[in-house]
């Protein structure tokens, strides 16, 4: 049977409305928000809060935490997934952009395989030492190490992480030579520096807060431009080392080919949550900086940071096969 032209131009325009109000109702249906860290963690943390913001201005969001080889199970799920917005992703630095060279094999590309939205937030880390260490500022480990190279020891939760990397830098920022004692997980690190079996412990501040007030330990430097809102009173690296600057940082990301539409939306309501003052606060109070930015921004910041992040992953010879 053949169809008119005018029957033809009547269903090409029905289609094209339906597209239409299609588009306009997104988010019609849950959107599943991957993190690709186990539940309680840092990471976890921030995305349901911003999560939770969220839904008051409309949305519904399902966390979905897939865990696995250093975050990259979770990224490469939301990379293949469909790019119709309903499947997002809280990607960081390390799985975006440490493990591209970490890794000999990554199951995705960051820069062609995922479309970023907004940053969100960023978090320095912390250097301490034990309540009992002789080390009082970073000065004395400093002078420590120029002393006997490789005499002082640090921890971190594993090989390739920021904190081995941002500490890798340091040293190479302060031309020290400081040994390495990585961690499966942070209790065990954290116990050990008590004691006093470890000297130094490189991590996130939320992770070490509770020992840092409780005395346990004793924070010597920041690896953020700007000191710390949770620690003050502890000088940055940067303030001895003009210019040096390790933090991790969080923003939600797309698979590749996201429409632009949806983009500019997820882009505008991310911000204007991070605006939030209670947001603020509990972003804050996980030892993070709201961040915010445009689309552009992130992109350039990823792209940026692999070549950086990359080349420390190089000169330390750190590698996962």
């Amino acid at each position: 049977m053949q169809l008119s032209r005018r029957t033809l131009f009547v269903f090409a325009a029905g289609a094209a409305l339906a597209g239409s109000l299609q588009a306009q109702a997104w988010p019609n249906k849950p959107v599943r928000l991957v993190v690709p860290f186990p539940a309680g963690g840092g990471t976890d943390l921030i995305t349901r809060e911003v999560a939770n913001k969220l839904t008051t201005t409309g949305y519904r969001f399902v966390v979905d935490n897939k865990p696995g080889s250093g975050g990259n199970l979770g990224v490469d799920a939301a990379a293949k997934s469909p790019a119709d917005g309903y499947t997002l992703v809280m990607g960081q630095t390390s799985n975006l952009a440490i493990n591209p060279t970490l890794y000999s094999k990554l199951p995705y590309d960051p820069l062609k395989d995922l479309t970023p939205i907004s940053l969100v937030a960023s978090a320095p880390l912390v250097i301490v030492v034990g309540a009992d260490s002789p080390y009082k500022t970073l000065a004395d480990v400093v002078n420590a190490a120029k002393a006997k190279p490789g005499s002082i020891n640090y921890a971190t939760s594993g090989n390739g992480t920021v904190a081995h990397l941002a500490a890798e830098s340091f040293q190479k920022t302060a031309n020290v030579k400081l040994t390495h004692v990585p961690y499966k997980g942070a209790a065990q690190g954290a116990t050990d520096v008590i004691s006093g079996q470890v000297h130094l412990y490189v991590s996130s501040i939320p992770t070490l807060l509770g020992h840092i007030k409780s005395g346990k330990m004793r924070p010597i430097a920041v690896t953020s431009a700007k000191r710390a809102d949770d620690l003050p009173q502890v000088a940055t690296i940067a303030e001895t080392y003009k210019g040096f600057e390790a933090v991790t940082w969080f923003g939600i990301l797309g698979p590749a080919n996201l429409p632009q539409d949806v983009v500019a939306k997820l882009n505008a309501d991310i911000n204007k949550v991070l605006k939030d003052a209670e947001v603020q606060k509990k972003l804050s109070d996980q030892g993070a900086d709201v961040a915010g930015s445009t689309p552009e921004e992130f992109a350039r910041l990823i792209r940026d940071d692999i070549a950086r992040w990359g080349k420390i992953v190089k000169e330390s010879g750190a590698k996962v096969d």
